[in-house]
């Protein structure tokens, strides 16, 4: 019986790990970049066309409609943004903003920055 408590106790800690990937809660860190003004009109893969005046992000893998806060750490600047498209391509780098969120965090100077990224909110299942 005891051995049977220990067990599941054990098994209960390993499931502790935090969030997985995409769901609320989730974080990480990274560079995130931003589009430029040429991109206005394309489509995005979603399907959608890009508009700089809207808060939107690309990532590699997250589920289109996921919402992210992200943080400029270095002002503690955020913004809330939902995923639209997929990137970026360049190591390193964790997302694509949209100009209007570029520009909430204060990142259009700098054009790439570090950033801190948590899923805020799962898309709706289909």
């Amino acid at each position: 019986m005891s051995v049977c408590l220990l067990a599941l106790l054990w098994l209960s800690s390993c499931a502790a790990g935090g969030p997985k990937f995409g769901e609320k809660g989730y974080t990480e860190k990274g560079k995130a970049s931003y589009y430029s003004n040429k991109l206005r009109g394309n489509k995005m893969a979603n399907g959608q066309r890009y508009r700089p005046s809207k808060k939107t992000a690309a990532h590699k893998k997250l589920a289109f409609g996921t919402k992210v806060k992200v943080t400029n750490p270095k002002n503690g600047k955020s913004v809330k943004v939902r995923i639209t498209d997929r990137g970026p391509f360049t190591p390193g780098r964790i997302l694509d903003l949209s100009l209007k969120a570029a520009l909430k965090l204060d990142l259009e100077k700098a054009g790439v920055a570090p950033v801190e990224m948590e899923v805020v909110k799962e898309p709706k299942k289909k």
